[in-house]
């Protein structure tokens, strides 16, 4: 009976005595490996597709910078200006000039050429030896030009094919001035003039070096141009891929 009592007091003992602080429970952190495999499952990874469009933009960029590298383009061309204009599919020249004799007034010309748009074609019944020719030497190719001239309140157009060793005029324009809308000298075919009138237009180009010197010129410029614009291009979709 007395060892019933003692066990007795001794439960009654412990649970009428203070209880001892609990240590609170932790919730268990992520680790830095943890956190990093985390963000890493999250962040969108690139495509197999994308990793390919990758490598071969960087090749393509490559080649175009070190096998085929665009040159500093030129400022000018005799008494022009070159206009350089990234991203544009076109050129523009400015030059100006002062009459020459009695004539005092000052004339402002500008030229906008466009990048190669046309290709000559062989013709059809062309002999094996002019098909064989035109193989070798490669695509002859074309670009347009506006050209205006203005004096006073008068200025006059031209548009001209330019070829790598020709120029030749397609169409004579009065843009401004007499004759500009009252009679049908706004615009004529260059083929339809008279013979004195096509030789006195020749002359009037010649005289301001619209000749097929500057045709040359221009054909290079756009050739490198072209270059440029490429190598832009390709750096640009680059960029997007990567993102």
């Amino acid at each position: 009976m007395a060892r019933a009592l003692l066990r007795r007091r001794g439960a009654l003992s412990s649970l009428l005595s203070p209880a001892a602080p609990t240590a609170p429970r932790l919730v268990p952190s992520f680790s830095s490996a943890t956190a990093t495999a985390t963000a890493t499952a999250v962040a969108p990874l690139r495509s197999t597709l994308d990793e390919r469009l990758l490598r071969l933009l960087r090749s393509e960029i490559s080649y175009a910078a070190d096998r085929r590298p665009p040159h500093q383009p030129p400022t000018g061309f005799k008494s022009f200006a070159v206009e350089d204009r990234p991203g544009e599919q076109w050129v523009r020249l400015r030059a100006a000039r002062r009459g020459a004799g009695s004539r005092t007034e000052e004339e402002a010309i500008k030229i906008d050429a466009t990048l190669f748009d046309g290709v000559a074609e062989t013709p059809p019944d062309a002999s094996l030896f002019h098909r064989v020719e035109a193989l070798e030497q490669g695509p002859r190719l074309h670009l347009s030009l506006i050209v205006e001239v203005a004096r006073a309140d008068r200025v006059l157009g031209f548009i001209c094919s330019a070829w790598p060793d020709q120029l030749t005029v397609r169409h004579v324009l009065t843009l401004s001035g007499a004759g500009a809308a009252t009679d049908d000298r706004g615009a004529r075919e260059f083929t339809k003039l008279e013979p004195a009138e096509r030789e006195a237009v020749k002359k009037f180009l010649l005289e301001r070096e619209v000749d097929a010197e500057l045709a040359e010129f221009l054909h290079d410029y756009v050739a490198n141009k072209e270059k440029m614009e490429l190598l832009r291009w390709l750096k640009t979709v680059e960029s997007f891929v990567e993102k």
